[in-house]
């Protein structure tokens, strides 16, 4: 995200914009926790953030950094998010197929959608696919509802995704023989 002043140069305003010239990328921050350990003196409080980043085109990455403030917990995950990019195959503003993916305790399912649905989907789940480029989509959580858990179970859904095209180039067939 970048910060960019007004006008008058005293208010700073975030916006989605990219952060680099031309790099295309959208990042969302789907959660900051705060952690304490308890020291001899009190307690010490560090942050985790976990972060999407994704170019809108079917390109999408989650991250989670941790460092004693806010900002550089944010860079980290923003860094591991674009180093662990997958690519997910769109089909006219939505997913090829239905899929299951799974985390930990938490399960999502995604089921494509027609035109002009929308993304009907928890907050978690819905950075992932805005990240990603998906416009229509139909998803539902099981199990946990830990923010963190809830992203990486969409990443692992939409690394399973293929098209038809991929389907019959893996087994060896056309798109014809596939469909008869």
């Amino acid at each position: 995200m970048r910060v960019s002043t007004i006008s008058n140069g005293s208010r700073k305003q975030r916006t989605n914009e990219p952060e680099g010239p031309g790099d295309g990328m959208l990042d969302r921050v789907v959660k900051i926790k705060r952690c304490a350990a308890v020291v001899k003196g009190g307690r010490r409080f560090s942050f985790a953030a976990m972060v999407v980043v994704g170019d809108g085109k079917g390109r999408v990455g989650c991250g989670y950094g941790k460092a004693n403030e806010v900002p550089p917990s944010v860079q980290k995950a923003q860094k591991q998010a674009s180093r662990s990019m997958i690519s997910v195959p769109l089909v006219e503003g939505s997913i090829p197929h239905q899929v299951w993916g799974r985390y930990g305790a938490a399960k999502v399912l995604l089921i494509p959608a027609g035109a002009g649905t929308g993304i009907i989907a928890g907050e978690a789940v819905r950075s992932v696919c805005e990240a990603t480029g998906i416009h229509d989509i139909l998803t539902k959580s099981y199990g946990t509802n830990n923010p963190v858990t809830l992203v990486k179970a969409t990443i692992d859904a939409l690394s399973k995704l293929r098209t038809v095209e991929q389907v019959a180039a893996l087994r060896g067939l056309s798109v014809e023989e596939l469909n008869a």
